[in-house]
C-alpha cells in the first residue's frame, strides 16, 4: 500500500508517517521543498505543491490512499481530490474540524489558512472511498497560547478563563487517521475526534502548573487587550479578532466530549495532562519525553 500525504511534516502528519510506517505502508509525500525536513529515512519525498494539483500529478501514480490536509491543500482540495480519482487512487481522508458547519466567518482557524469545510467536501464528493476527521482543540495549540509566558514566569495573562475547549493530542488524531487509511472501519464516515475531558482556559493552565510542579496563575485580559497582545506577537489581525470573538461566543458552556476516539482504538483518548507530559520542553527548559 502507497500512502500520498499531505501536510506530513506538519502536526498531524508528522507522528502519521510514524504509524503508517510501522503499520508496514509506504509513504510518499509531498513537500513545497524538495527535500522535507525532519521525515525520517525511508520516505519518498516528492517536490510539489498540493493547493497546485497539477504539481503533484505524477506523484499520485501507484497511491491506494490519500491523506488531505486542509491547510496544505487551501482551495484545491476539489482539484486534488477529482485529480486523485484519475489516477487511480482509492480512498481519501481529509482532517476537518469540529467547527466545520459554523459559519465560515466564525471558524478562526480559516484566516490561518485551513479549509476544513472545502477539504471534507471534496473528500465526501469525490467518488471515492472516504472519511472526514472532525478534529477538536489541538492541545499543541497552549504553546503558541500560552508557552512562552510560562517559560518566563508562573502567570498567565490571557482572555476568557471560562471559555472551554476538548483538547486532543495529535497523536490520536493520527492514530485515527492511520485506522482510516489501512481499513475500511471509517469509510463514509464523519468522525468526531475530541480529547476526553471538556476543559477551561484556566483549567489548562492549572493543569500544565500541576504536571510541571509549578503554580501558576490565570490573570484575566480584556478582549481587546488580549487581541493587541497576540497581535504584537505576530499573529495576524484577521485570525486573532476571529479567534478571540469566538472566545466570547463560547464563555461559560461547556462542550461535550465525544468517545470516538476510544471506539476507533479500543482506549480512551489521552488526557490534556499526558500530552502536557510529552510536551515539557514547550514550558520549561527540560528535555521532551519521547
Amino acid at each position: 500500500m502507497m500512502i500520498l500525504l499531505t501536510g506530513a511534516t506538519g502536526t498531524v502528519g508528522r507522528p502519521l508517517v510514524d504509524l503508517l510506517r510501522g503499520a508496514g505502508a509506504e509513504v510518499r509525500a509531498v513537500s513545497r521543498e524538495a527535500a522535507a525536513a525532519g521525515l525520517p529515512a525511508g520516505v519518498e519525498v516528492v517536490a510539489g505543491d498540493p493547493s497546485r494539483p497539477d504539481t503533484v500529478a505524477e506523484a499520485l501514480d501507484g497511491v491506494t490512499a490519500l491523506f488531505l490536509h486542509p491547510r496544505a491543500v487551501g482551495d484545491a482540495a476539489t482539484g486534488l481530490a477529482a485529480l486523485a480519482r484519475r489516477r487511480g487512487v482509492r480512498r481519501i481522508v481529509a482532517l476537518s474540524a469540529t467547527n466545520v458547519d459554523d459559519d465560515p466567518s466564525e471558524q478562526p482557524s480559516r484566516f490561518a489558512g485551513d479549509r476544513n469545510r472545502e477539504a471534507e467536501k471534496a473528500a465526501a464528493g469525490s467518488g471515492l472511498e472516504w472519511t472526514s476527521l472532525r478534529a477538536s482543540f489541538f492541545a499543541a495549540n497552549t504553546i503558541a497560547m500560552w508557552g512562552a509566558q510560562i517559560r518566563g514566569g508562573d502567570v498567565v495573562r490571557y482572555a476568557y478563563p471560562d471559555v472551554s475547549e476538548l483538547p486532543i493530542h495529535q497523536r490520536d488524531i493520527a492514530a485515527v487517521a492511520a485506522h482510516a487509511l489501512l481499513t475500511d472501519d471509517l469509510v463514509g464516515r464523519r468522525v468526531e475526534l475530541t480529547g476526553p475531558q471538556s476543559l477551561t482556559h484556566a483549567d489548562m493552565v492549572t493543569v500544565i502548573g500541576d504536571v510541571l510542579g509549578r503554580s501558576l496563575r490565570y490573570e484575566e485580559l480584556a478582549p481587546a487587550d488580549a487581541v493587541d497582545r497576540l497581535v504584537a506577537h505576530g499573529l495576524p489581525e484577521p485570525f486573532v479578532v476571529a479567534l478571540v470573538a469566538r472566545y466570547g461566543r463560547l464563555a461559560g458552556t461547556a462542550q461535550p466530549p465525544s468517545n470516538d476516539v476510544e471506539k476507533v482504538l479500543g482506549r480512551p483518548a489521552a488526557t490534556f495532562a499526558q500530552w502536557v507530559a510529552d510536551h515539557t520542553a514547550a514550558f520549561t527548559d527540560q528535555p521532551e519525553r519521547r
